[in-house]
């Protein structure tokens, strides 16, 4: 069990690196080329870049953070290994502390399950956003596609709410739009965005993992401590008999005297 959680451990702090790395990656690109080709004028993204900042620090926090839960998470294993394995030595209170520490990571991870169902849910909108432009600008070179005006194809991002309406240019139409397909910050962003949702959904995988191990760990501890009352239980029982036994034999040996 302990091996298999450390596995668990470590795939699951890859997978949250892998979408941290990508993810801070990805939304800085977006911002340079909103800011090089959509919105020119800083004031009309500012709301825009602060929103991003503050999903760079989430990111941190989070990357952070994982990274010392799997750390405790390896401590907690150690720690309800070694008590299934004296369950039948170890005192009563050892277990009953195991199982607490148990279930108050089982609801951590929960929690954490859900919020990554939620991260998963929001990094899918810039992997949208990012595919209905690769397809269009795919679309414009095509040689099937017989455009007759390539300029009436257009990609605005105002429409999805990104920067105000008012922002200049706010659109790409035609060449230029080309043009934007073939820098380098579109084509790593739309990619590094897949990633960091692959990445995401790697974590949500790694968390069931988590959570099965972690139930599968409080069963053994609860069986553990059901067994060592019923061992006390029977240790006492046997204890009376035996005394009860040795009283009736001396009873008996004084009536014959």
């Amino acid at each position: 069990m302990l091996r298999v959680l450390h596995q668990v451990s470590g795939r699951g702090a890859l997978c949250v690196a892998l979408f941290c790395g990508c993810g801070h990656v990805a939304l800085t690109g977006t911002l340079t080329m909103l800011e090089n080709h959509f919105s020119r004028v800083s004031s009309d993204h500012a709301t825009l870049t602060m929103v991003i900042q503050i999903f760079q620090y989430i990111i941190y926090g989070i990357g952070s953070f994982f990274f010392v839960y799997a750390i405790i998470l390896l401590a907690e294993g150690f720690y309800t290994t070694s008590a299934i394995k004296k369950e039948l030595q170890s005192d009563f209170k050892t277990t009953v502390c195991g199982r607490c520490i148990t279930a108050f990571f089982m609801f951590l991870t929960y929690i954490l399950f859900l919020a990554f169902l939620a991260i998963f849910g929001f990094t899918a909108i810039p992997v949208f956003l990012f595919f209905n432009m690769w397809n269009t600008c795919a679309a414009m070179k095509s040689p099937d596609a017989n455009i007759t005006s390539p300029d009436s194809i257009c990609v605005d991002v105002r429409q999805y709410g990104v920067i105000p309406y008012n922002a200049t240019p706010g659109k790409a139409c035609g060449a230029t739009l080309g043009e934007i397909c073939n820098t380098s910050e579109f084509y790593l962003s739309y990619h590094l965005y897949i990633v960091a949702l692959a990445g995401a959904g790697a974590t949500i995988i790694a968390l069931i993992h988590y959570l099965m191990i972690l139930g599968a760990n409080w069963a053994y501890l609860k069986s553990a401590a059901s067994t060592h009352d019923y061992q006390d239980i029977k240790t006492k029982d046997d204890q009376d008999l035996e005394a009860e036994a040795r009283s009736k034999e001396g009873q008996n040996s004084s009536s014959y005297s």
